[in-house]
Order: C-alpha cells, then sequence, then structure tokens
C-alpha cells in the first residue's frame, strides 16, 4: 500500500499523512481532522486548530478515541501517561516548522 505524500506542503481530505487519513483541511479556518488507519481497539482521530488570541495564535491539539469494548479502555489508559509526553513535543514541533 503506497502511504507517500501527494504534496509536501499541502493536504486534502483523503489524503494519508502517515497512519493517518485527512478527514478536513481547512487552511482558512486553521483547522486539520486526521482519522487514525492503524490497527487499534477502537477508533481514533487528532484535531489541530488555530486560535486567535490576545493577538497570538495558538495551537489546540485534541486526540478523541471511542474505544470498542473492555480492550479498547484498556489500551486508552495504557497509553494515556505517554500522551502526556509525546502531544506537547508534536504541538512545539508544528509550531516552530516553516512552511
Amino acid at each position: 500500500m503506497r502511504r507517500g505524500r501527494r504534496s509536501e506542503v499541502d493536504l486534502k481530505p483523503g489524503d494519508a499523512l502517515d497512519f493517518w487519513r485527512v478527514i478536513l483541511a481547512d487552511k482558512e479556518n486553521g483547522r486539520l481532522l486526521l482519522f487514525a488507519e492503524m490497527k487499534l481497539p477502537g477508533d481514533a482521530w487528532l484535531e489541530f486548530r488555530l486560535k486567535e488570541t490576545n493577538g497570538k495564535k495558538v495551537l489546540i491539539q485534541t486526540a478523541t478515541f471511542q474505544p470498542l469494548g473492555l480492550w479498547g479502555r484498556l489500551y486508552w489508559y495504557l497509553v494515556l501517561p505517554f500522551h502526556g509526553i509525546i502531544f506537547p513535543r508534536m504541538a512545539a514541533s508544528l509550531v516552530n516548522t516553516k512552511v
């Protein structure tokens, strides 16, 4: 299965981005919604939004997981501590990326 990027700087709904599928890419409103295509015991979405507060742009990053049964809930609570490490680093990397 080909998972390469169609464009380095432009995302469109339906594009593959690593193991995520782009659901919504709205540059004008500063919103990106991704759906996880990896094998998980449930469904996962990752959303990035830009919000302007006091003249500054703020990146809001939201992870949503809809667990499938008991294994899905167990999985979520097991990986939850790692998100506290991964997400701040990911946000910092995104903010420091020049496009």
